[in-house]
């Protein structure tokens, strides 16, 4: 390529830059010699991109286009002007088909394309008129329906399309169109009155004289009949169709086959579309009305009728689900045969009749018995399978006709359906009686109602669980309302804790020392001295907490521990004190608001309530509804649920002067604290606590870091009966054991499962080990960071050194063989030590009396398993995590 003037090569940037510059001349150009198929590769460049583009479009956009046109009805009727005959007659083959193939391709109204083809046929063969007959019913009854009678060169679809009333139904196999669609034979008749297959009455009714027929079967890919199309009277000549009228006629009908095929498919597909688009629609009505049973009903027999267009539908409620015969076979298949109609009994029934302003009838007791519509419903609930009758006279299953009702209806078909849970489960019957247009329901009805009855049957299950849900909690509020009644304290417990609160002070009662011993204190004495740490730690006044209130509810939650080996009020007082050691001795009390300060001393206190005496482990393995209600930190969510429901409880909320803001910052720290005290969350708040130490952050400023600090003094309390004076220590050891050992029979006995070490009773001799481990794992990096906090919170540490030290020499005395020494020291030769399970309640209950009554003395060497008052120690087990922390 050379530029014109200069002589030199044209190159490719010199085109590119003039272009640039003159962009009105390449449009123009484009305009001017531009190919459509240039044009469109235009159209489609893509910028270059390095990662592969994906076509997230539609590739079919045209024709989904076209679809949803047809299923919104908003295809345009256009008025394609029929060949003219004289065009028609002149065309030669290849035209003429291809003028056929036009039509097809371009219409896909199976009555229009049969129309047009019959009339051309006409035109070609010289015929009179056409008809065309649609196989129609199931593979066992067959028959043929007149789809286009009479069709001639001149008459319209209009007038030669028959509908559904006016249709003429042929059996196959009789007059000449049933044996043409039989035998599926080309029949080509000369004379028709000759053929005795010709029925002569028609010509009679329409006065029309029909000479010869030629009338041959339509077949689809399958080679299956589908219809049967036959002309009638050739026009010209002796009135005889020829051989090439013959072979015009099979040309045309191959073509009809195809497009009545396509056409047909087109259809369902359109029908099944609706289908499925008003299934969804229904299936989302159903699932918005979900609380009331009767509404739902009503909404699912509106939907049905109008689904189908029936008269009238009922829907019957059975007082229980029937066992599903459909499912696995076992030990219900004897009782399920032996079912008998007297067996199905209706909840309820509703009717609805159309003609009615779509009110809706519910069916009393005497009706039903007497309905022939219930014992219809019966039937189909005893057989689990539709029922679809077109004539219910004719059927002859259910009596003798006539079927009127007292209002003066009339049954003529029916639709029968039951209706599944989702555990296939009969719950309902769904009848629906007499199409509007008085055809009988068939198969496609009942695959309607069926795909409809699944969506029924599930709106049904669930608003039955949500009205059984709705009882639950009505009987679960009764419930709580009660335990709530009998959970408080009473009033005179409640006026006799407030006349002593005053009595003794916190040094008095020695609640400032962590050898703090509540062995010699009495019940009364320990309820009065949780009021003495509220009162004197300023909590009481700073929040006006009424005197009243504070005490019910010390008392509340002292009555809501039960009496369990270990973890009961003893155990939860003792950490109570612990706590109001170290804000107080130890002075950790300026690192947290007085509302913080309050939360904890509550969680404290509330920390175990409701312990049953057996480990989150436990609770998951043999899956209590504890263990379902909550999916971590099992009993811990518990105790806190049980501190609000005492708190909720009348005269118990000692929260009720704060603001809101106050009320949730304090509930939320509340269960901050209290879920802490699962050891599960311990060991991973630990290193974090670590680290905080090491840096030396111990101002504690942040929420995070006060929070951190909160959660390790809740463990620390928790576990503090191990800081306490070796002969205290020792006893409440065995008490631990011994709430240990009862869950470990229980798995032994009713479990049948081999208990871990410090829960199997015939290893109570590995104590000491036990112990030695759990101090090292547990006990003393945490103690020892709080000693290195300040030096008042050092005495924590050094207790647990020193019982260390003692349980570190009776495990060696235990590794030497010294049995008996350690036996002597730990006092387990007295018979009630390390007590099985089978320790009387009467000699529980003396002992109980008998320490109480000698709340002075201070040898508590014979405490007995059940009966001891105990000081504090460590609780929780860590799901198996590890041995040792799983004794506490």
């Amino acid at each position: 390529m050379c530029d014109a003037k200069m002589g030199s090569p044209l190159k490719e940037d010199d085109v590119e830059n003039f272009l640039l510059e003159n962009s009105e001349f390449l449009e123009n150009w484009l305009k001017k010699h531009a190919t459509p198929e240039l044009m469109y590769k235009i159209k489609n460049i893509d910028a270059v991109d390095s990662a592969p583009q994906f076509d997230t479009s539609a590739r079919n956009s045209i024709t989904s286009n076209m679809f949803k046109n047809y299923v919104d009805g908003m295809v345009r009727k256009r008025k394609r002007s029929l060949v003219q005959r004289d065009k028609l007659l002149a065309m030669n083959e290849s035209e003429m088909f291809m003028e056929l193939i036009r039509d097809i391709a371009s219409e896909l109204d199976v009555n229009v394309l049969c129309h047009k083809i019959l009339r051309n046929v006409s035109v070609l063969t010289g015929s009179d008129r056409g008809s065309l007959f649609l196989v129609r019913g199931s593979k066992d009854n067959r028959f043929l329906v007149s789809k286009l009678f009479d069709v001639t060169e001149n008459s319209t679809l209009e007038e030669s399309l028959h509908t559904e009333e006016t249709e003429i139904k042929i059996p196959l196999g009789r007059g000449i169109v049933g044996a043409v669609a039989l035998t599926k034979e080309t029949v080509n008749i000369k004379e028709a009155y000759e053929d005795p297959r010709f029925n002569k009455d028609i010509d009679k009714k329409t006065g029309y004289r029909t000479h010869s027929i030629l009338c041959m079967p339509i077949q689809n890919h399958d080679n299956e009949v589908i219809g049967v199309a036959q002309i009638i009277n050739k026009i010209t000549g002796n009135h005889e169709f020829e051989e090439q009228d013959v072979e015009v006629f099979r040309k045309y009908l191959m073509f009809c086959g195809i497009g009545i095929t396509n056409a047909q498919l087109f259809e369902l597909s359109v029908q099944e579309y609706k289908r499925n688009k008003l299934l969804l629609n229904l299936a989302r009505g159903v699932f918005e009305e979900q609380q009331n049973l009767e509404n739902l009903v009503q909404k699912i027999m509106l939907d049905a009728q109008e689904l189908l267009q029936c008269e009238r539908c009922s829907v019957y409620l059975i007082d229980d689900t029937i066992d599903s015969g459909n499912g696995v076979s076992g030990s219900n298949d004897a009782l399920i045969k032996d079912r008998t109609l007297d067996d199905i009994i209706f909840l309820k029934a509703f009717d609805f009749y159309a003609k009615d302003g779509g009110n809706i009838h519910i069916q009393s007791a005497n009706q039903l018995s007497q309905s022939k519509n219930a014992e219809v419903a019966r039937y189909v609930a005893l057989h689990e399978a539709h029922l679809c009758i077109a004539d219910l006279e004719l059927d002859g299953r259910f009596g003798k006709g006539p079927f009127v009702d007292e209002d003066g209806f009339t049954t003529r078909s029916m639709l029968c359906m039951p209706v599944y849970n989702s555990e296939r489960k009969i719950t309902a019957v769904t009848l629906l009686i007499n199409k509007q247009n008085g055809s009988p329901f068939n198969e496609s009805d009942a695959n309607i109602i069926e795909a409809f009855s699944i969506f029924t049957g599930l709106g049904i299950h669930n608003c039955q669980m949500y009205e059984n849900a709705c009882r639950l909690m009505a009987k679960q509020t009764v419930a709580l309302e009660v335990l709530s009644f009998h959970a408080t304290a009473g009033q005179e417990e409640t006026e006799r804790l407030a006349v002593k609160s005053n009595i003794r002070n916190g040094d008095e009662l020695k609640l400032y020392t962590y050898e703090f011993n509540d062995l010699v204190l009495s019940d009364d004495e320990t309820l009065q001295s949780v009021i003495c740490m509220f009162k004197e730690s300023g909590l009481v006044q700073k929040f006006k907490i009424p005197m009243d209130v504070i005490c019910r509810w010390t008392c509340s939650v002292k009555k809501n521990y039960r009496p369990v080996t270990y973890h009961n009020w003893r155990h939860a007082f003792n950490v109570t004190q612990t706590m109001f050691t170290m804000l107080f001795t130890g002075q950790l009390m300026p690192k947290f608001s007085d509302l913080e300060t309050l939360a904890m001393l509550v969680a404290s206190l509330c920390h175990d309530l409701d312990h049953r005496g057996t480990n989150n482990a436990f609770q998951v393995k043999v899956v209590s509804p504890l263990a379902m209600l909550y999916s971590t930190s099992v009993m811990e969510h518990h105790h806190f649920d049980h501190c609000i429901m005492i708190l909720n409880s009348e005269g118990n909320n000692i929260f009720q002067s704060l603001s809101p803001a106050e009320y949730r910052q304090v509930i939320k720290q509340l269960e901050f604290c209290i879920l802490s005290t699962d050891l599960a969350l311990y060991f991973r708040k630990r290193g974090d606590f670590k680290k905080l130490i090491e840096k030396g952050k111990t101002d504690f400023k942040t929420q995070s870091d006060k929070d951190l600090l909160a959660a390790m003094m809740m463990t620390a309390c928790d576990v503090a009966a191990i800081t306490k004076p070796w002969e205290v220590q020792k006893e409440v050891a065995q008490l631990v054991a011994n709430e240990f050992f009862e869950q470990g029979d229980v798995e032994k006995t009713q479990l049948g499962e081999t208990p871990i070490a410090m829960m199997d009773r015939d290893k109570k001799d590995e104590l000491p080990k036990m112990q030695v481990g759990f101090i090292d794992a547990i006990c003393l990096p945490v103690y020892e960071m709080f000693a290195q906090i300040n030096p008042y919170l050092k005495p924590l540490y050094a207790g647990a050194l020193d019982n260390r030290q003692h349980w570190q020499h009776l495990d060696d005395l235990y590794r030497e063989g010294k049995t008996e020494e350690v036996h002597r020291e730990l006092n387990i030769n007295d018979a009630n030590s390390f007590s099985d399970k089978n320790t009387s309640e009467a000699e529980k209950n003396k002992n109980k009396k008998d320490k109480t009554d000698s709340k002075g003395k201070k040898n508590v060497k014979n405490l007995k398993a059940k009966d001891k008052t105990l000081a504090g120690t460590p609780k929780k087990i860590n799901h198996g995590k590890t041995k040792v922390c799983s004794l506490l």
